[in-house]
Order: structure tokens, then sequence, then C-alpha cells
């Protein structure tokens, strides 16, 4: 298989390292001594510098102070450290916002946010733009040379609306863009519905009673968001061509449409807290965390990506603070790397004395030495990294792929109905059906309704409620061509502007490929009771069930109880063309799921990583030519063993070789050479 490039420039070794925050302890030069011994002896080898540091690098307008940075970046070049250096937009100076008040976002309610936050720039205002370019600027050009520069982090975390008239006058010319005119824009947002045609331009809002006015907002914050960021990385390109970009996304956040933002990045970084003090199933826990990495991993065609944020130990603003139990960091970091990423670093690398984050984790305490568990844990990993290099840019091999698409999560939010927001649940609905099969140890991509199909064998698309343009046409294409599609209850209800398709569901010629024709939608609340009939075997039903009619499909499956729906088909397939399209009408727990889809994925020829019958572990496989990495995870709190596949595997942590059978500790994970 292909192996790709380096995440950052010149680093052919596993990225790890955090958030380091220089500015913090100017005053005090024996701790930036100190963090430098700690660096050391932690195996960290890449710092993200300069994130919120913009008024320590400009105190006043045009007032510039590098020296201390320069220093920092000296630093890390003798110490052969890589840095990935921020822009520094995310918070902006308080000069700047009381000078300007206007770089100030304003809010849904049009008063105007203070100075105080971060992350509430006007995506608009020329002067905040004027001001990020001229920073950018300076430091691309001051340091396009420095040895240490190896990536740009793009401000923080990208996020939120701006309201101001400015923002709104864009939306506008955006709307005019997409829609050519008024009678196409109320005809697309169906405005005949409570009178609320539009008779001018002006008359637009974010406010609009109409699904699609709302729906295209969330479209415009992402395009506002893609052309701040393409604004900023133009002002680096000119003077550093080579060095990559990226910006820090946050794995399912619904702000945001990230696979536009993908678009504008060279490599993918992700910031990772999963809830350890919030879900006590650490099954559930990792296989998020696995997801949300198969789904970064596809944003870039299977290029290794980065975890730039993580928590070595508790995080601040986390519900319960909880701190990981033994083996849980080294578990968590090593799913990342074995999903496909070539780098886990941290936020951050020491606490702040005060303010927001002083209780967030990070590799040095207070106390500011390694004679701490969580130091102890980060270098455990560091030493274990250093023997991983050949891991570099391989590839995760993958034939099955599930699609959450964040303009079907938007489409079911500003739907009303069918149902509640608890009830439609579509990120849990995703993640259940991939967790059916990552607990059958089946390697996938997570990818969005508009990327290939045609590279997988087996294709799952949860409530696809909305279909945009083409996609019906590319899912016909992939089953005819010889694939397997499976897709759910509450899909194929609606085009791309939120309007119903007409002449029966699913719609947009989904019906022909599925060979049944959905005759209503039924909300199935607490007090009810039903089940379908697979195979011999019962199996719950909750929240909904379609009505389904055949129309040349084969019932699989069949409703029970509720005289309604009993004896009607609840799953089916279709022969179309070389494949098979399942249609699955009801909403059923993860036990269902992992039988059928496990059944659907062993036709099609998908083999697992390892054997299924390894309770409470999974696994990952990354290749890189003929060298071959095997990850194992037991995510439980028990001492488990592993059966391994064929052949003798080396233990990477410890260099001894080993066939047959491998003991896990409880929660414990590993990574095996073949």
């Amino acid at each position: 298989m292909e192996k790709f490039g380096p995440v950052i420039r010149n680093a052919a070794e596993i990225l790890h390292g955090g958030d380091y925050n220089p500015d913090q302890w100017l005053e005090t030069p024996e701790i930036i001594d100190r963090d430098f011994e700690l660096m050391e002896k932690s195996g960290c080898n890449t710092f993200s510098v300069g994130i919120f540091s913009w008024t320590a690098l400009e105190p006043a307008p045009g007032k510039y102070r590098f020296e201390w940075l320069d220093r920092i970046m000296d630093r890390m070049a003798e110490h052969k450290f890589h840095v990935i250096l921020a822009t520094p937009s995310g918070a902006k100076p308080a000069w700047l916002a009381t000078a300007h008040p206007e770089v100030c976002r304003v809010d849904e309610n049009g008063l105007r946010q203070p100075y105080s936050w971060r992350h509430n720039h006007c995506w608009s205002s020329p002067v905040y733009r004027a001001k990020v370019r001229e920073i950018n600027s300076k430091l691309a050009k001051r340091y396009a040379n420095h040895p240490a520069l190896a990536g740009w982090h793009i401000s923080n975390e990208y996020s939120g609306s701006c309201y101001c008239n400015l923002c709104l006058d864009r939306f506008r010319s955006w709307l005019r863009e997409r829609y050519g005119t008024l009678e196409n824009l109320n005809r697309a947002w169906w405005n005949a519905f409570w009178s609320h045609i539009h008779t001018d331009w002006a008359e637009i809002t974010p406010w609009g009673c109409s699904e699609c006015n709302t729906l295209d907002w969330k479209r415009f914050t992402t395009f506002q968001c893609c052309d701040f960021m393409k604004f900023e990385v133009d002002a680096l390109r000119a003077y550093t061509p080579d060095i990559p970009v990226t910006t820090n996304m946050m794995g399912f956040f619904d702000g945001l449409d990230y696979w536009r933002v993908a678009e504008v990045c060279d490599f993918i970084s992700d910031d990772v807290y999963p809830g350890w003090g919030i879900e006590p199933d650490v099954r559930k826990i990792l296989s998020e965390c696995a997801m949300r990495h198969d789904m970064h991993r596809a944003m870039k065609d299977g290029r290794p990506f980065l975890i730039m944020e993580s928590a070595p130990s508790a995080t601040n603003w986390m519900p319960g603070h909880r701190l990981k139990r033994p083996n849980q960091h080294k578990l968590e970091e090593l799913c990342a790397i074995g999903h496909g990423a070539d780098g886990t670093l941290y936020f951050q690398w020491r606490k702040s004395r005060g303010n927001l984050e002083k209780f967030h984790g990070a590799v040095v305490d207070h106390v500011g030495t390694e004679n701490t568990r969580v130091f102890r844990d980060v270098a455990e990993l560091g030493a274990l990294y250093r023997k991983c290099g050949g891991i570099c840019g391989s590839a995760y091999p993958v034939q099955a792929a599930v699609v959450w698409d964040w303009e079907c999560l938007w489409a079911l939010q500003v739907s009303q109905g069918p149902g509640s927001q608890e009830q439609k649940k579509y990120t849990e609905t995703v993640q259940t059906f991939y967790r059916a099969l990552w607990t059958k140890n089946l390697p996938m991509d997570v990818i969005e309704s508009l990327s290939d199909f045609s590279k997988y064998r087996l294709l799952i698309c949860p409530m696809m409620m909305m279909l945009k343009p083409g996609v019906a046409e590319r899912l016909k294409a992939f089953v005819a061509a010889g694939g397997t599609l499976v897709m759910s209850y509450l899909s194929g209800y609606e085009d791309r502007d939120a309007n119903c398709f007409l002449g029966g569901w699913p719609g947009d010629g989904l019906m022909e490929l599925f060979g049944i024709w959905n005759e209503e939608m039924g909300g199935i609340p607490a007090f009810d009771r039903q089940s379908i009939i697979w195979e011999g075997r019962e199996f719950e039903v909750v929240d909904y069930a379609e009505r389904i009619h055949l129309r040349g499909a084969e019932p699989l499956a069949a409703c029970t109880v509720d005289p309604l729906y009993a004896g009607e088909p609840a799953v089916t397939v279709n022969r179309f063309g070389e494949g098979k399209a399942y249609y699955i009408a009801v909403r059923t727990k993860e036990d269902f799921l992992a039988e059928f889809l496990g059944k659907l994925a062993a036709e099609a020829g998908i083999e697992p990583v390892i054997p299924a019958d390894n309770p409470g572990i999974s696994a990952s496989l990354r290749r890189n030519g003929e060298e071959e990495y095997l990850f194992l995870f037991n995510y439980t709190p028990e001492e488990r063993e592993v059966r391994l596949p064929e052949g003798s595997f080396t233990v990477l942590a410890d260099g001894s070789v080993r066939s047959g059978v491998l003991t896990l500790a409880p929660f414990g994970s590993e990574i095996l050479k073949k």
C-alpha cells in the first residue's frame, strides 16, 4: 500500500509533545530552562507555540516583541524539536478591541460582544483582517527559514457566528451567488409557507422561519470560517509556501462542516477529550475516539493526521474531573496512532499558574518536576514512540465505510420532526452502527455523502434524511458495480433545500434501488412495545418504525407485537445490478446491528483484523509496504488474553516475540510488528 510523507516538515518520527506557552513564564526564565530539561526526559519532540500570544508579540499597535519567541525557536532547534507555530487570531489584544470595537462579534440579539472572551472576532471586519494579515506576515517572514519551523497552526478551534451588518450583508451576497434570483430562493426555501416570500434581498436575515434559511446560515458560517482561514493562510504562503498548515478540529462539533475546513488544510489535526468523567463504558469511549479518527484519516484519502490536543490527565471543564486510571492514557493515545495518526500532542505542556485552565491536565504539574504519575505515563509513551518510526506514513487498509454527514445532522436539527431532538439522536445512531462493526474489529472509514464510494465493498448510511445532488445516482452506481449498501429509517426524505421528495420515499430514485415504498414514519414512545423477528430471534425496536411495502425487495425481518406493524417488513434486501441494497426500517439496539452488519461484512469478504472471538478487545492494523503493525486494546478493567492471528509478532514495547496468545493488562494496549 501507499506510504505517505511526514505530517509536518522534516519529521520522520511519531510526533509527541504539546501546547507550550512560554509567554506566560517570561518573568521566570528559570522555569523555561527547566521546561527544556523536562522535555528531553519526557520523550517529547513537537510543540505548538504562540496560539494565544498576540499581545506578547505586539503589546501595542505596531510595537513588536519577537525576541522572546526568537529565543524559544532557537532553543527548540538546538534540541532538534519541531515547532508548529500558531497564528494568534484566536484571541485578540485588548488594545485592538478598545480602539476598534467593530472587530468584536455581534450576537444574535444585535449586541456587540465585549473584548473579554476568546474566539469572538468578526469574520468580516476589514480592520481585524488587516491586523491579522500584518501579524501573520511578520511571523512568516521572520521564521520562514528557521530550522525549528515544521508547520503552521492556524488560529485555534474556529467556531461561532457574527451577526453584524457586514456579516449579514455577506450572507445575502452568498445567497445571491447560490440562488441567483429571489424567485429561486423563495422556491428553494418554500417561502409560500406562512407568507414568508421575500421581495427584497435586504429582508433576509438568519432568523427567518424557513428551515432552509437556518440550514443556509449554517452553511454560510462554514463558508465564513473557510474564507477567513484562507485569508490567514495566504499571508503565510507568501513567505513559507512549503510549510504545511492545519487548524485544530473538535471531532463531531456541530458548528462547522469540517469536510469543507479540511479542504483548506494540508493535514488534519483534532482535539480529543474523551468523556472519562461522563461515560462509564470504556468500550463506548474508545469506539467514539476510533470513529472520529477514522473520519479524520478519511478526510485526506487515508493520509496520517495529528492529535493536536489531548489531556494527559484530568480535563478541567469535563464534568466529574475524573483522573485517568492506570493504562488509560496509553490506551487513548495508541487508539489514535492505531487508527492512522502520526502523532499525539497534549494540552498542555505545563499547567498555567492562574486563570481558566490552571486545573486542566498537563505534562508538567504545578509541582514542576518529573516525579508525578502523569509525567511518568507521558515519558513511558515517549519511550515507546521512539521505537515506532516504521509506523510513520503507513496506511490503514479499509474496505467498509460509514457515512456521518454534517448537512444530514443539520437537516435533522432544523427539521420540526419527525420526533424531538432527543428522539432523533443522529450522531449517537451513527456511532451505534459504527460500534457494531468496530467491536468485531472490522476496519472502516467514516465519510460524508459526497465522498467517493467506489473504493469500498460495504457502505453504511444511517439516517441519511437529506440527499444532496448526485448522491442517489452514486449510491445506485455503487450497488450496481457489486457493492453492499445498508440504509436505515429516516433516509431519503428530502433534498438539499430541506424540501420533501414527492412520489414516495426513499426519494430521488432510491425506491427503485431498495425495492420498497416507505408509506409512513412513526415514533415508538417508551410506553409502546415493538420488536422484530430476524432469523428466528427477537430484537427490540425503539424510537422509530416505518411502515414499508415491498416493490421488488425481499423481506428479511418482520415487525411483531403492535397490530399496526405486525407482519410488515422491517428489514429488506434488493438485488440491483451486481450488488445488494439493504434497508432497515426500524431503530434497533446494537445487539441486532452487530449480528446483522457482521454477517453482511462477512458475505462481502471483509476480514476482521483479529478473530472476532476476542471479547473485550479492539484491534487495528497499519501497513507500511511489507511491514504490518497490529494494535491491540483491552477496553475492560480485567486482564484479557488475545488470540493472535497466525504468525509471530514482536512487541515493540519490550522486543519480545509472541505467537498464539498475548495477555493484556486491564485497559492495556500494545503495538506488535508482524
